[in-house]
């Protein structure tokens, strides 16, 4: 496959030309691709830009801080089987009707192939990437109560977002080509703002625009706003006929793009 000859090339979907380069090495070196970056930047969104653009379903296993790598694989219901047991229930000695497959496994029995998105992988604890290096790579698992090897009829595109909250195990990082979105710069943020809100006035845009890097410059507000929180702000802005001079005087419906108390205490400070 020749990596230049477009497979995902962003359509919808506003990117970096190295971000468009990871994604088709990854598709081509058929490695997960691991892409890091600030919350509000676009991971997720991009695995469903992916999905749409190459034309494939989109699988989707979200992480949290309790999920084990087991629960991406398969489940056994012990419970069910019991109750159907006590009932009389016909069948309840095939073990295969309670067994029920996890996200990895539905992608792995997906008679085409699919993209499997693995977001927020940070979540959960260290030796969660760990319990998954042989799946991801042999694309395969075995399942002890049936004595079946579940095999990937077709690997999946396998995308892996990271908060950066925590360190992901070397050898985990090792079988991923990595990507870091940085968060956009205002001629990129345009692209994108456009992309969501294609007639917003320009005024508007730049007034706010500035207000809003402003705000992520000052090096007392701990959580800085996103890519995602500007869309919205610049929205209810559009939509509330706010004129582009207030924007700095009065920072109205700031609560869209400022959710702590001392935040917001910094940036009326340093604004207002």
């Amino acid at each position: 496959m020749d990596i230049s000859s477009t497979d995902f090339n962003g359509t919808g979907y506003v990117a970096s030309e190295q971000l468009l380069s990871a994604v088709n090495v990854a598709v081509t070196l058929q490695k997960p691709l691991l892409i890091k970056g600030e919350p509000g930047t676009g991971k997720t969104m991009l695995a469903d830009a992916v999905a749409r653009s190459l034309g494939k379903k989109l699988i989707i296993w979200n992480i949290k801080s309790t999920s084990k790598a087991q629960e991406g694989l398969y489940m056994y219901d012990t419970i069910q089987r019991l109750y159907d047991g006590q009932f009389g229930e016909e069948g309840v000695d095939d073990i295969a009707r309670y067994i029920k497959l996890g996200k990895l496994g539905e992608a792995f029995r997906s008679d085409e192939q699919v993209i499997l998105l693995i977001d927020e992988i940070d979540k959960a604890d260290l030796e969660f990437p760990n319990d998954l290096l042989w799946e991801l790579d042999q694309m395969e698992f075995y399942i002890h109560e049936t004595k079946e090897t579940v095999r990937a009829k077709h690997r999946p595109i396998v995308i892996i977002t990271s908060n950066a909250e925590k360190e992901l195990p070397d050898a985990f990082l090792r079988r991923c080509i990595f990507h870091y979105i940085d968060f956009p710069d205002p001629e990129l943020m345009e692209e994108i703002v456009r992309v969501h809100l294609p007639d917003i006035e320009d005024n508007l845009l730049k007034q706010a625009f500035e207000v809003f890097y402003d705000i992520r410059a000052m090096k007392d507000v701990r959580k800085k706003p996103s890519t995602s929180e500007l869309i919205d702000w610049l929205n209810v802005l559009q939509l509330g006929g706010i004129p582009a001079d207030e924007i700095r005087k009065k920072l109205p419906f700031v609560g869209v793009i400022i959710k702590k108390d001392e935040d917001l205490e910094v940036v009326k400070q340093k604004m207002v």
